[in-house]
């Protein structure tokens, strides 16, 4: 890899990380029935059923320092080490967790910006993702980043990413610049996508109409603006009649797509108790089966969560995420294979068959 290229991208950071980092310690216990995990030199494998199965995770974050000039943030405020010492760090990092495969993304912070700086900063970051996972192959898939403020724009860039640079779908927020992404103008991104039939990451960016509110204790503009973000942008999704518009088009939330999956049935009932407000679009089927053909990550926390994600969504919608390197989920693949209820095929297929599918991850 270029010596350009190794200075071209990060990994974002915190002190929490750090903390955690210097607490954890790499364990190999057993996992449920028929399901373990053993270490193999330094690198966790997981074995689930005798077989081994290879862990996805889609919940991932980096970020271009190069890219964060050009929209005059200060790429000091967020940086890890450079791409030198990230690529074995990481890696190694992800042997202990037992995560064989990241998929990179972006948090959009672009939304705003100027068509021409926009164009630079999208350029920069997909270019570097696609060389820094040309050169771990084995280890690392990217999200395209795509400035949506632009629809036109995105859809070319969605184009190039995935047919010049090989990534494997896109990365977006909740809703760009105030606008759902239910929107008309965003009909032709979800068309391509949908064409292309690549996955598209919604990771939310808080909830900024409510940035008064959510101050204080708390970090509540992630500890509940982060998921509300996902709520209002799946709702919006489905009772404004997208995904019927789109039905082949694959999504994947974050955050286990946030409050939603938790108090799915309200939204069956709505507007049979408040039909008055029925803007006219006539769904195809309850807002709560929509839930079914969409993709969610299993950040959630308790055994309970995932169990109750799973029964609302079906087991083979989730996938690993961990917000790495955030430490929101450092036990992802444990948290999958010790909660109970689960066979070791539907284990498997949420700890990396589902996702190998959707990213095109071969063999």
């Amino acid at each position: 890899m270029k010596s350009a290229t190794n200075a071209a991208i990060a990994f974002t950071e915190c002190d929490l990380i750090a903390a955690a980092r210097a607490r954890g310690k790499a364990r190999s216990k057993p996992a449920g029935r028929g399901a373990k995990l053993s270490v193999v030199g330094r690198r966790r494998e997981v074995v689930v059923g005798g077989k081994r199965a290879r862990t996805i995770d889609v919940h991932a974050h980096c970020l271009i320092p190069e890219a964060y000039a050009l929209l005059g943030l200060d790429p000091s405020d967020h940086r890890g080490p450079g791409i030198e010492e990230v690529g074995p760090r990481r890696i190694a990092e992800m042997d202990k967790q037992g995560i064989d495969m990241e998929a990179l993304s972006i948090n959009p912070r672009w939304y705003r910006a100027e068509r021409d700086v926009v164009t630079q900063v999208i350029k920069i970051q997909n270019e570097r993702l696609a060389e820094f996972c040309a050169a771990y192959p084995d280890r690392f898939v990217a999200f395209a980043s795509v400035a949506l403020q632009f629809p036109d724009l995105a859809v070319q860039e969605l184009v190039d990413g995935v047919k010049t640079l090989g990534l494997r779908g896109a990365a977006v927020g909740a809703s760009v610049a105030g606008d759902e992404f239910s929107h008309p103008k965003f009909h032709p991104f979800w068309a391509k996508a949908e064409e292309l039939g690549v996955l598209i990451f919604i990771h939310p960016q808080s909830t900024p109409d409510l940035k008064r509110r959510l101050q204080g204790q708390g970090w509540l503009e992630n500890t509940i603006g982060n998921p509300l973000d996902t709520t209002i942008a799946l709702s919006h999704l489905i009772f404004e009649g997208t995904l019927d518009r789109f039905p082949g088009l694959k999504i994947c939330s974050a955050h286990g797509g946030g409050f939603l999956p938790s108090y799915a049935a309200r939204s069956d009932n709505s507007l049979r108790v408040a039909p008055d407000m029925d803007t006219g679009v006539k769904l195809k089927k309850k807002p709560t089966e929509y839930l079914k053909q969409m993709y969610y990550d299993t950040l959630v926390f308790t055994p309970e969560a995932l169990r109750h994600l799973a029964a609302e969504v079906g087991v083979n919608r989730l996938v690993i995420g961990t917000d790495h390197p955030i430490p929101w989920q450092d036990k992802a693949v444990d948290h999958i294979l010790k909660t109970p209820g689960f066979s070791n095929a539907e284990r498997r297929a949420m700890l990396g068959e589902t996702a190998a599918r959707l990213l095109g991850v071969k063999r």
